[in-house]
C-alpha cells in the first residue's frame, strides 16, 4: 500500500489544525464573555451586560462551523487512532465551551435584572468565583495547546474549590433574603447567578477529561471531586431584633 501524496498529508494536517484553533478561539470568547459579565456585575452596567448578551452568537456561530468542518473530515478522510481522538475532542470541548457561553449569557442577563434592584452586600463575594472560574478557564486551553494531561488533571481537581465557594455563597445570599423581604428579589438573580458560574466550572472540568483522554487515550479514574452541598443547606431564620 502507498503511502498518500504529500500535498494530501497536508492538507489533512492543516484541516485538524484549523479544528483546533477554532476550540482555542471558542474559548477565548468564553473567558472573555465571563469576565465582561462579572465586570458588569459590579459596575452596575446594563449596557455591558447586553453586549455579552449579544456577542454570545459569535461563539455558537464558530460551534456550528466547527460541527460542520468536523463532519467533513470525517466523511472524507476517515481519521484513524490519535487523528480520530483530535476530532472527536474538538467537537466534544466546543461544545461544552458553547455552554460556557450559554452561561456568561445567562449571568448578564441576570445583572440587567439585578440593576433594576438596590444592590446587597453578596455582590461582592461573587466576583472571587467568577475570577476562580475565569483562570480554571484559561488553564484548561493551555492545557488543551499543550496538550498537557497532568495540566488538565489540576483543572479537574480545582472544581471543588469553586463548588465549595457556590456553596458558602448559597447560604450567605439565602441569610440576607430571610433578613429583609425586599432583598429577595435580587437575591433570587444573585443565587442564580453563582449557579450559573458554578456550571462553567462544571463544563470547563468536563473539557479537562476531554484533555486528559485526548493525550493518554485513557480515561481520567475516579469519582469527580464535589464540593457543592447547597442541596443539603439549611439556614436558620435571623433571631428577631424586636423587643416583646
Amino acid at each position: 500500500m502507498t503511502n498518500p501524496p504529500q500535498h494530501i498529508v497536508r492538507s489533512f494536517d492543516e484541516q485538524l489544525h484549523g479544528l483546533g484553533e477554532i476550540v482555542i478561539r471558542m474559548g477565548g470568547m468564553a473567558e472573555s464573555q465571563l469576565a465582561t459579565a462579572i465586570q458588569a456585575l459590579t459596575k452596575r452596567d446594563s449596557d455591558l451586560a447586553a453586549r455579552v448578551v449579544q456577542q454570545d452568537a459569535a461563539i455558537d456561530a464558530l460551534e456550528e462551523r466547527l460541527n460542520q468542518d468536523a463532519v467533513r473530515l470525517l466523511a472524507l478522510r476517515q481519521p484513524m487512532a490519535d487523528d480520530l481522538r483530535e476530532v472527536l475532542a474538538a467537537l466534544k470541548i466546543s461544545s461544552d465551551l458553547e455552554r460556557i457561553g450559554d452561561y456568561a449569557k445567562n449571568v448578564a442577563k441576570r445583572v440587567i435584572a439585578i440593576n433594576q434592584a438596590a444592590p446587597i452586600e453578596p455582590v461582592s463575594a461573587i466576583p472571587r468565583m467568577g475570577r476562580l472560574v475565569q483562570s480554571i478557564i484559561k488553564d484548561t486551553l493551555d492545557a488543551y495547546v499543550a496538550r498537557d494531561a497532568e495540566r488538565a488533571i489540576d483543572v479537574w481537581r480545582r472544581d471543588e474549590e469553586v463548588d465549595e465557594m457556590y456553596t458558602g455563597l448559597f447560604r450567605e445570599i439565602l441569610t440576607y433574603m430571610m433578613e429583609d423581604p425586599r432583598n429577595i428579589s435580587a437575591g433570587t438573580h444573585l443565587i442564580f447567578i453563582a449557579k450559573n458560574i458554578e456550571r462553567m466550572g462544571d463544563h470547563a472540568t468536563n473539557v479537562a477529561e476531554t484533555i486528559y483522554f485526548l493525550a493518554t487515550g485513557r480515561r481520567m479514574e475516579g469519582g469527580r471531586p464535589k464540593g457543592d452541598t447547597s442541596s443539603f443547606a439549611i439556614v436558620e431564620p435571623p433571631e428577631s431584633t424586636e423587643e416583646s
